[in-house]
């Protein structure tokens, strides 16, 4: 899957592209199932943090697969394993949209034993993400209120089991009143209705007047701000996300801590994948998590429809394509 100028779902294109042979440090993986992101959709036009590299960009930062074949000096992975790409790589070189790709080794995870393409696609990204901001950078611990905000989406639904896991009880906020009971169904302990009620004061409220000790932010911009009334003295506010796209203003509740979060900070170095990938799978093998897929999209040629279906932000969970 390419696009060769930046635009809507419509610039996407899936075309046949001639792949050599695994140079030295580098894996063939034939791809069986791939995961949307938000980061996908803004980079395609190019909103994302970085731009594309056109003509002939590529996109995409998971997929699941089997390895076909690897390069000289490769031996930690060989033909016939099951892997999952880590998403710690720049997108336009070697995004993973694709049926066959080629990846550094080091862009490579070992898919947990007895996991589905459609599962494997669909956690690493959002689940390395909640562990590496909530448990790794905020230092979540049992009885925390995490306040996780745009809660439908892939990371906010994986936040609410990571929350869990650890026994921290998270309180969430979505938009509109159509998706609070499906939180409530996925374990959110509370569900605020952004459009409706004041997300400060109904934070407040919910921990009898102490506030969150960990604010979890996927949206940014002027309203971020706003969030350092929700938290305790001293807490912790992660920002993600930025599908607010004015820049973010900082909140002035001092003494508290503020992390802008990126995945890179676990998926860059061999240690932080060997701890993320032994969390994420101990919580595959136990069921403490469970990815939300929301929509299968079945062959490549439907990935403009799962764009359009991200854009439209209707969905609860991961948008899968099954390649």
């Amino acid at each position: 899957m390419l696009f060769h100028e930046i635009g809507g779902p419509e610039v996407l294109t899936v075309e046949e592209v001639g792949l050599p042979d695994p140079a030295p440090g580098e894996v063939l993986v034939r791809v069986e199932a791939l995961a949307l992101n938000r980061a996908e959709v803004l980079f395609r036009a190019g909103q994302y943090y970085y731009q594309p590299t056109l003509p002939g960009s590529r996109n995409g930062y998971e997929a699941a697969g089997e390895v076909e074949a690897v390069g000289e000096g490769v031996t930690s992975f060989a033909p016939g394993d099951l892997v999952m790409s880590a998403g710690n790589f720049e997108l336009s070189a070697h995004g993973v949209h694709a049926d066959r790709v080629l990846l550094p080794d080091t862009a490579l995870v070992p898919r947990p034993s007895g996991t589905d393409a459609i599962t494997a696609a669909a956690v690493w990204l959002t689940y390395t993400t909640a562990y590496g901001a909530l448990v790794e950078r905020a230092g979540m611990t049992p009885g925390d209120r995490i306040l996780i905000t745009g809660a439908s989406s892939g990371v906010g639904t994986a936040a609410i089991q990571v929350a869990r896991r650890a026994g921290a009880v998270p309180i969430v906020t979505t938009r509109t009143e159509a998706k609070r009971q499906r939180l409530y169904e996925l374990g959110a302990e509370h569900v605020i209705v952004s459009e409706d009620e004041d997300v400060v004061k109904e934070t407040k409220r919910l921990t009898g007047g102490r506030g969150a000790d960990i604010v979890l932010d996927a949206i940014g911009g002027a309203g971020f701000a706003a969030l350092g009334e929700a938290v305790v003295e001293d807490g912790t506010l992660v920002s993600y996300g930025w599908l607010d796209e004015q820049p973010i203003l900082l909140p002035r509740q001092w003494p508290l801590t503020v992390h802008g979060y990126a995945n890179f900070a676990v998926t860059d170095t061999e240690a932080g994948r060997h701890r993320a990938s032994h969390y994420v799978n101990s919580g595959l093998t136990d069921g403490t998590l469970r990815p939300v897929v929301a929509e299968v999209f079945e062959g490549l040629d439907h990935i403009r429809d799962a764009h359009r279906l991200m854009e439209s932000n209707a969905q609860v969970g991961k948008i899968v394509v099954r390649v």
